[in-house]
């Protein structure tokens, strides 16, 4: 048995369309969240429904976060939402570094800069890692690492305990769950990524880091994945805004002890 919660993110990304119909999601996700007794739920949804999800009642173990931050503080960078903006919405994480953002420009450097702000402002941040293309030669591993260091380096030591890295392999997203990585390909790579953050904080630092997996979860194979993967958790997303999958995601993670 574990001795950590599991944790369950939820990226709406850029849903839904209207706020009542967020609310909608909101209340079916926080009904299931009230029930389960070993897992934890943070949602991300698009900012604008922050501060009105932030008003709604909702059990101890459901979060509300953001799916991205600006690493500056305040000033001429129009379209930004700052890290303090959040803080003072109560919103305490934040997602950095998601593939999606990586596509769009955001590059290591900026990746690193985020996740230094977000920790100095005394939020948690979410670091989402995950390389293109997997091969048997294993040079995607080394991609891993590079991303792994790259977005860590000059970090205090202090905030690297119990670090969540979100692990999604790109090349698996979209895919039906049987195509995509089997519970053993996840579990040796959560292995790595664990090694890896110890090679640079040493081995009590990694065995504490919490790894999830995001990247073609569905309820058929949620389970197995938590049992076999030697992941804590996920990073779902389209699936989380579906008021018949979702739950059941949440229920077959949260039965497994």
């Amino acid at each position: 048995m574990k001795s950590k919660k599991k944790l369950v993110i939820a990226n709406w990304k850029m849903n839904p369309s209207s706020l009542e119909e967020a609310k909608n999601i909101f209340n079916f996700t926080k009904k299931t969240a009230s029930l389960l007794k070993n897992t934890e739920v943070l949602l991300l949804p698009p900012s604008i429904y922050l501060q009105p999800l932030s008003k709604i009642d909702r059990p101890k173990n459901l979060f509300l976060g953001a799916q991205n931050s600006s690493a500056e503080e305040k000033g001429a960078f129009t379209g930004e939402i700052s890290i303090s903006m959040l803080k003072d919405l109560g919103i305490k994480f934040v997602l950095v570094g998601h593939s999606e953002r990586r596509a769009m420009g955001e590059d290591n450097k900026t990746v690193n800069k985020k996740l230094q702000a977000v920790f100095e402002a005394g939020l948690i941040p979410v670091l989402c890692i995950g390389e293109s293309v997997r091969d048997r030669e294993g040079t995607h591993l080394e991609f891993l690492k590079e991303q792994i260091k790259n977005s860590i380096t000059g970090l205090q030591k202090k905030y690297m305990v119990g670090m969540t890295i979100a692990y999604e392999p790109i090349w698996a997203i979209g895919k039906p769950y049987k195509e995509a990585m089997n519970p053993t390909d996840i579990h040796e790579t959560v292995l790595f990524i664990k090694k890896s953050v110890g090679e640079f904080f040493g081995k009590d630092i990694a065995s504490l880091i919490r790894v999830l997996y995001g990247a073609a979860v569905e309820s058929q194979n949620a389970k197995e994945v938590i049992e076999y993967g030697n992941v804590e958790g996920f990073l779902v997303g389209h699936a989380s805004l579906k008021k018949e999958e979702f739950p059941l995601i949440l229920k077959a993670i949260d039965s497994v002890r």
